[in-house]
């Protein structure tokens, strides 16, 4: 039901805009912040094996300016997609309720929102060097531009991945001073996995998507749906062993944090099994299930770093 904005309070507005920008739900924010920073600890790993020392970790200032860029740029995000959204969420049942859907915010605000959001993003860039700046335009662009690619391509995850794992190569600028192999391999193997999980949300919605000409790798995957998904996550298990073993294959821990991985493959397993009933609830929990892959994934990166710089 559409609502009028003169009668809502301050409070009421204010938590709209959490709704639009989504810090009420920070569960996209993890999905974001966590691989940001396999990056930043991965990259600091890479800069300290190019100087021959036995190990590294990222400075605090370096930590929190790429864990707050996460945070403000996926809210960007979302009120860009809700922006780019706000004529179609009304007819989907799981987003009739977003601010703009229902009228307690207008177009205008949303746009001053995203950029907004994107200011406090650039921001940060002041205290990084001037070459992330540089690959930050990257960012913006991506941001920008992939909430409208599900009305003209059937890949619009693709597109999503490629804008949150930007940061993967910004940390490598930041921390390294240029992406190497290892920084492409981790950026491709997070592209995996999120192609994946998105996938998973997009099932939730595929019938409503259908009914209102909305393009998504879950209606393009058909009934392939579940054993592509299997096959993203086995590729990003890959990459992410062989990125793992690079970074800590000549330390004292081997293949422990590879073995790390095992778990989050049983993860991945229960997810797809919930997935093969195809019911839209049971999808959207297997993507919720996602911000455990982070976590652990991201407790498996910072414990071995940690080890490795001081039992190096």
């Amino acid at each position: 039901m559409i609502q009028d904005p003169s009668s809502m309070t301050l409070t009421d507005k204010l938590y709209a805009y959490m709704q639009l920008t989504r810090f009420d739900k920070p569960v996209g924010i993890e999905l974001l912040l966590w691989p940001t920073l396999w990056g930043v600890m991965l990259a600091a790993m890479g800069k300290a094996q190019q100087q021959a020392m036995p190990a590294g970790l990222p400075t605090l200032k370096i930590f929190i300016l790429f864990a707050l860029g996460a945070v403000f740029m996926r809210a960007a995000g979302c009120a860009i997609n809700d922006f780019a959204d706000r004529k179609v969420d009304g007819h989907v049942t799981r987003t009739k309720n977003r601010p703009l859907a229902d009228g307690r915010l207008s177009a205008k605000e949303a746009i001053a929102a995203f950029l907004v959001l994107v200011i406090l993003s650039v921001s940060l860039l002041l205290f990084l060097p001037i070459e992330v700046f540089y690959w930050s335009f990257g960012a913006i662009i991506l941001a920008f531009i992939y909430p409208f690619m599900k009305r003209y391509t059937q890949l619009p995850q693709v597109f999503l991945a490629a804008a949150f794992g930007w940061a993967i190569p910004m940390a490598y600028v930041a921390v390294q001073g240029a992406p190497d192999i290892w920084c492409w391999l981790l950026f491709f193997a997070y592209m995996c996995w999120t192609v994946a999980y998105d996938t998973q949300y997009a099932m939730a919605d595929r019938d409503d998507d259908l009914k209102i000409g909305i393009k998504s790798t879950a209606i393009l995957f058909g009934r392939y749906d579940v054993i592509i998904i299997s096959i993203l996550q086995m590729l990003f298990l890959l990459i992410m062993g062989a990125v793992l073993w690079h970074y800590f294959e000549p330390t004292s821990l081997s293949m422990i944090p590879i073995f790390g991985l095992g778990l989050i493959a049983m993860m991945f397993a229960k997810q797809n099994s919930a997935c093969a009933s195809r019911q839209p609830l049971l999808c959207f929990k297997a993507f919720l299930a996602n911000i455990w892959i982070g976590r652990y994934a991201f407790a498996i990166i910072a414990i071995a770093c940690m080890w490795t710089t001081f039992n190096g």
